[in-house]
């Protein structure tokens, strides 16, 4: 991100910073910090005032969201009701689920990795909170996008399931080599599976540090939203 300016009435964020690619990165700050907004806008979801955002060299600003080098997991799954667990993932290849026999091969096997194998045919109604970020993330898997933005997928589930979850992106990360930023309010999602750590407070998105080092000995706006 470069001199990247985020900006709405009695709000704004500036941002300039790296993330090295493949790894992990956790995204902490106060609440209304500005941690989603930041997300939104490397997804495309929230044009910058200023300022550009770049993979690999190259400005994405000017692309619409689908068309970003990445897959984001939302609070809410964004799983279709209407639909079944395995269409709901043959999105992840054909927004009009024209699925090719080896599609369907990749389902069950993204289904399968997750631990959902024979859940397929189930509507996300009949899933639990669980299961449901499963399903989700087996999506972001099949999208095999070189970047994964996490805006708190997990935050519903309870302490064992969360950390659950967490160790299976981190595994699906290592496997696919995916660059990983991942909005959390708990530091031990951070210190679970982030070497790296961007801290947002008082307006500013601050470069990337190493997790442990930022959360043992924490800046003044963090230490009051830690409690310390």
């Amino acid at each position: 991100m470069q001199d990247v300016v985020l900006a709405q009435e009695g709000f704004r964020l500036t941002a300039s910073l790296t993330v090295p690619k493949g790894t992990t990165a956790a995204v902490i700050g106060p609440s209304g910090a500005g941690k989603s907004t930041l997300v939104s806008a490397i997804a495309g979801f929230f044009p910058p005032v200023s300022g550009r955002i770049l993979w690999e060299g190259i400005d994405i600003g000017g692309l619409p969201p689908g068309k970003r080098p990445l897959t984001v997991l939302f609070q809410d799954q964004n799983l279709f009701p209407h639909l079944t667990v395995a269409q709901n993932l043959g999105l992840g290849l054909s927004p009009r689920l024209k699925l090719t026999a080896t599609d369907h091969d990749r389902i069950e096997a993204a289904l399968a990795r997750v631990g959902l194998l024979g859940l397929g045919a189930r509507r996300p109604a009949e899933l639990s909170g669980g299961q449901a970020s499963r399903a989700a993330l087996a999506r972001a898997l099949l999208r095999a996008r070189p970047m994964l933005l996490l805006d708190e997928p997990f935050a519903a589930l309870g302490p064992g399931l969360k950390a659950e979850m967490l160790d299976l992106v981190a595994e699906v990360a290592g496997e696919t080599g995916a660059t990983v930023l991942m909005v959390t309010h708990d530091p031990s999602d951070a210190r679970r599976i982030a070497p790296l750590t961007l801290l947002v407070a008082d307006g500013v998105a601050h470069p990337p540090v190493p997790t442990g080092a930022l959360l043992d000995d924490p800046p003044p706006a963090l230490a009051a939203y830690l409690g310390h």
